[in-house]
This record gives structure tokens, sequence and C-alpha cells, in this order.
């Protein structure tokens, strides 16, 4: 609880809220003049921001060379704690452990139960978000339809970066930030496939006929997971 307070606190300035949320969807290191200068405020000022939320363990920093001479440059990034605001708390991420960890238990018929459980979770996120009075899957065009996933994307903590042919018969997206990796770390394997059958519960119901394939892993050495989907009429 007294974390929590601690980083509402650090989050009710309404500035460095949105710096926190210009990091989360950038997806690489930020510099203390790239916040001064998207924000239109003083280098001291961004400075005092980021070390607000370093203090929290929102971000983390570290300095690195230029390569051009000259003091090296203070690089800050999102940091890999996760961040949960709830009143009263709930542990929910204790209960997705526990309960992956059951059906893990089970054998076959657990990682089965397992990944169909994540493909659902993938449909009915999408179903919330077409039950919003500007969204209709029915009658929305291309763009329109994927603007729906990302939305819904953006909701779940991950911020994918979609790339889309010109015959809109594949779309290639990279994600950045899992909202499975802590309990991916102690089970890779399952929480993976389960992360797969999600964004294939997601894709499916805006797309019926494509097919969603991995392309990169973060849990794999890659810097990013990512994934095509390809779109077939």
């Amino acid at each position: 609880m007294e974390q929590t307070l601690k980083i509402t606190n650090v989050l009710s300035d309404p500035t460095r809220y949105y710096i926190y949320q210009y990091i989360t969807e950038k997806h690489r290191d930020v510099t203390v003049q790239e916040i001064a200068d998207h924000f239109s405020i003083h280098p001291n000022v961004a400075r005092l921001h980021l070390s607000k939320l370093e203090d929290v363990n929102m971000i983390i920093s570290e300095t690195k060379k230029t390569g051009k001479g000259g003091r090296p440059s203070r690089l800050y990034r999102l940091s890999d704690e996760v961040i949960q605001l709830q009143f009263p708390f709930r542990d929910y991420k204790l209960l997705s452990e526990i309960a992956l960890e059951t059906l893990l238990s089970l054998g076959e018929a657990g990682k089965a139960a397992l990944y169909a459980t994540g493909k659902k979770f993938g449909q009915r996120l999408m179903e919330q978000e077409n039950q919003r009075p500007q969204h209709s899957m029915a009658l929305s065009s291309f763009d329109q339809k994927l603007n729906i996933i990302k939305n819904a994307a953006d909701l779940a903590g991950f911020h994918p970066e979609f790339e889309v042919n010109e015959d809109e018969t594949s779309v290639y997206f990279q994600i950045y930030n899992c909202p499975f990796k802590e309990i991916a770390a102690n089970h890779p394997e399952s929480v993976c496939h389960m992360h797969y059958e999600f964004l294939n519960g997601m894709f499916s119901s805006v797309f019926p006929n494509m097919e969603l394939k991995e392309k990169s892993n973060m849990l794999k050495g890659c810097d990013f997971c990512s994934y095509q989907s390809l779109v077939t009429n």
C-alpha cells in the first residue's frame, strides 16, 4: 500500500503522468533534452520529473557515451517492474500464476485449456471494444478494424506498432511490452503460446479469415515480439 501511495503521488502531476505515458509508448531510451523539447519545459524541470519517476521504479536510467566526445548522456527507459494501482489492493498477478501452474500440472489437457483461455480472453477484449458507440466491426473499413485492435491492445497494456502492405493482405506488428512477461519468465513456452492465442483471438474476431505467425520473441533474445497476420477474403 505504501508503494501505491508513492506512485499515485508521483503521477498526480499531469506533466509527469504524460512523460511516463510518452516513455511507455516510445519503446526506446529517451534523454532529458528530448523530454524537455517534447513537453516545452526547461531541461532542469524535465530532469526533476524523470528523477521522481525513477525514485518509485517506474523508469530506470543509465549513462552512456555518445561517441561524440564530451560528457556521457543519461538515458531513461521503462522499468521492467509492473506498476499496479488498485484500491483496495487485489493481487491478480498471484492469482494468475496459481491458475497457470494448476493448469500446467494437468499435462496436455491443462495446456489445451490454458491456450483456449488465452484465445477467449482476446475475443472478449474485442467484444468489449466493439460495444463502444463509435465502433462497429461489421461496417468498418480495413483501417478502422485495425484501429479497433490497436485501441483494445493499448487498454491491455501493450502498444503495438503496425505495418500494412499495399493490398491489405498482411499486417506486421511489433510488441515491446508483453502483458504476461512476469509469468512468462517461469513458464516461457506455455505462456508465449497462450499469448499467441490471445492475439489470435483478437485478430480473428475482426478478420475471421486470417493466419497469425510469430516472427520474433523477446524471451528468445529479440528486442521485441513480432507477428504477421495474413488476411484472406
